[in-house]
């Protein structure tokens, strides 16, 4: 029987035939991803651990500020967060990642168009004279005479030029699984960036206030040395008058040291906060000296602004942890797929054209073309078990990632219930320090005005100061600690807003 030639585009109709036959049964294998859903109570205080005094208030669903940071007043700490926010290599890094992410993402959307390559080539060869091709002169005509076999073995040069050109069908989902994958790490490395941008903001923050809270404990302490020098000045001169004895000036001298001592510290702990700030600004050590100098009069503290947390059914958007937890879920998803993709076959189409000639004269001749066109079938038969196996895993891996998104949003809750009871502890702090800062300043104000009157001595006038200088250390400090409460609330609560990109 004489099977018939077909005609001139019979094959490609063939080829067409076959895919359109294969992909009328196919689809996309593997578990499509469910975005999880976060179960949130109707107030705050329904999630709170501790005494009821630190939960949350019931008004506290009111919207959060647009700008959460402007609520503290104070610009030197806005254009340090955004110095930071270009400069931090923390975030420089991560802004790298999300776009090498991007860069992926276009590498395997690559995979669905057709492959292209062009290839040349010129070789000098030599055929040997007991090789294949003796054996095929003799199979065709008989003995390969020394002669033949010479003009056979004689070296030429071969040139050759052509493309080669093929397309795989997406029959089974691989690629747009792994399209799939690659856009949900994108979302993942952009939430990784709003939580590292958030976290820089916050630790700016933090160290600002101590950074703050230190000058002023170093303003105030140099004012309590003095008041300890002119308390020693004049017990001195009430001994060598014989108004006191020994005893006390003695007294005064160890607590003048004592204060002395002290200075060190607050100083160290001064060039510590300007070291960090400089280091999240990615500056080198003094770059914010200048700029941050402690001035003589204590900056009047913005008053805080009422404690709102938005709705609790929205922190599962806000916060980036849990954006990126649910993002990494959904690419462990997507790779349950592809690793299915493997255990059926993958079928290639694949062309190519070019010429080939012994000689330049006649390589560009129409004579001299080659091609092919078809086909090719790759089926996975038996592999130990491996393809199967690696199904196993990505399920694994997958439910990981979900045990993780729990994690997430588990802490977040916690994180959130750790911030407002904080906040809240340091806020009736703060006022009890005020009430205390109050009573010294009128304590002050009645030594000062005895003294006046000729009642009393000196005396009385310097130890009120000293009260009232220790009352604003702790005052400062308590203030110090609230605002650092609420940074950490803030960055507790998350941030919706778009990922920026630094320079961008």
């Amino acid at each position: 029987m004489v099977t018939p030639r077909p005609r001139s585009g019979t094959l490609p109709c063939v080829v067409g035939s076959l895919l359109l036959a294969l992909a009328a049964g196919c689809g996309t294998v593997g578990p499509d991803h469910e975005a999880p859903t976060v179960e949130a109570p109707a107030r705050w205080a329904d999630r709170h651990g501790g005494d009821a005094v630190l939960a949350a208030p019931g008004d506290a669903a009111a919207a959060l500020p647009a700008d959460r940071w402007a609520v503290f007043g104070d610009a030197a700490l806005a254009r340090l967060q955004a110095r930071a926010l270009q400069a931090n290599d923390d975030v420089r890094t991560a802004a790298l990642h999300l776009l090498q992410s991007r860069v992926e993402e276009s590498t395997v959307s690559a995979q669905r168009g057709v492959q292209v390559a062009a290839r040349a080539g010129l070789a000098r060869q030599r055929q040997s004279e007991d090789g294949a091709a003796s054996r095929l002169v003799n199979a065709i005509g008989g003995p390969a005479t020394p002669q033949l076999l010479k003009v056979l073995s004689a070296p030429f040069s071969l040139y050759q030029a052509g493309f080669d050109a093929s397309w795989e069908p997406d029959l089974w989902g691989r690629v747009l699984r792994s399209e799939e994958a690659a856009r949900a790490g994108t979302e993942a490395q952009r939430a990784t960036l709003r939580q590292v941008q958030l976290g820089v903001a916050a630790e700016v923050a933090r160290v600002y206030f101590s950074l703050r809270a230190a000058q002023r404990q170093r303003l105030l302490a140099e004012d309590e040395v003095q008041a300890a020098q002119e308390l020693e000045g004049l017990l001195a001169a009430q001994q060598r008058q014989g108004l006191a004895d020994a005893s006390a000036l003695i007294r005064q001298q160890a607590q003048l040291a004592g204060l002395r001592a002290l200075l060190p510290q607050v100083q160290a702990q001064e060039a510590q906060a300007l070291n960090r700030l400089t280091l999240l600004c990615g500056a080198d050590p003094g770059a914010l000296n200048d700029e941050l100098a402690a001035a003589r009069m204590a900056q009047p503290v913005a008053a805080l602004p009422d404690l709102r947390l938005g709705l609790p059914a929205d922190l599962a958007r806000r916060r980036p942890d849990i954006a990126a937890a649910e993002a990494r879920l959904h690419a462990a998803t997507a790779t349950i797929g592809i690793a299915m993709a493997d255990l059926y076959p993958r079928v290639t189409l694949g062309a190519n054209f070019g010429l080939e000639s012994v000689g330049s004269t006649q390589f560009a001749d129409w004579r001299s073309r080659q091609w092919s066109v078809g086909p090719s079938l790759a089926l996975p038969l038996w592999d130990q078990g491996r393809r199967r196996a690696t199904i196993t895993l990505r399920e694994l891996q997958q439910q990981e990632a979900a045990v993780a998104w729990q994690q997430a949003v588990l802490k977040a809750w916690h994180e959130v219930d750790d911030a407002i009871a904080g906040y809240l502890a340091e806020t009736r702090r703060e006022q009890e320090m005020a009430e205390r800062t109050g009573s010294a300043e009128d304590e002050a104000r009645l030594a000062r005005a005895r003294y006046a009157q000729g009642l009393t001595s000196y005396l009385p006038v310097l130890a009120a100061t000293t009260a009232l200088i220790e009352a604003q250390r702790d005052e400062v400090d308590g203030a110090a600690r609230v605002r650092t409460a609420l940074a950490a609330l803030f960055k507790a609560l998350g941030d919706d807003g778009p990922e920026r990109l630094p320079g961008g």
